[in-house]
């Protein structure tokens, strides 16, 4: 890159930051270049859809770990609440197992 170029490039950068923006780079597929440049174009801008879309895909692609109680709350969200199923076990003391 020549002098002029790198001096260009500098001012570029500077007056993006200027903005509050940055340059960067990703890696994707190249079947989504244009959905992830499109995606950029919208969140880069200062208003309510960006903000919306800013948020949409965070939610989506945040990472919790596993909240506590999650067991719990996946066996009442399942079909089988309410269904007075017998769970006890029977008190045997032996068992007849074949090998």
């Amino acid at each position: 890159m020549s002098p002029s170029q790198a001096k260009a490039v500098a001012k570029y950068r500077d007056r993006l930051a200027d903005k509050g923006m940055a340059r960067f780079e990703v890696l994707g597929r190249k079947s989504d270049s244009t959905l992830i440049r499109q995606l950029a174009r919208a969140i880069a801008e200062d208003d309510v859809k960006a903000a919306a879309l800013r948020d949409f895909a965070a939610r989506i692609v945040e990472h919790e770990g596993p909240k506590k109680g999650s067991i719990l709350a996946a066996f009442r969200r399942s079909p089988w609440v309410g269904a007075e199923l017998d769970l006890t076990r029977s008190s045997d003391d032996f068992r007849t197992v074949e090998f």
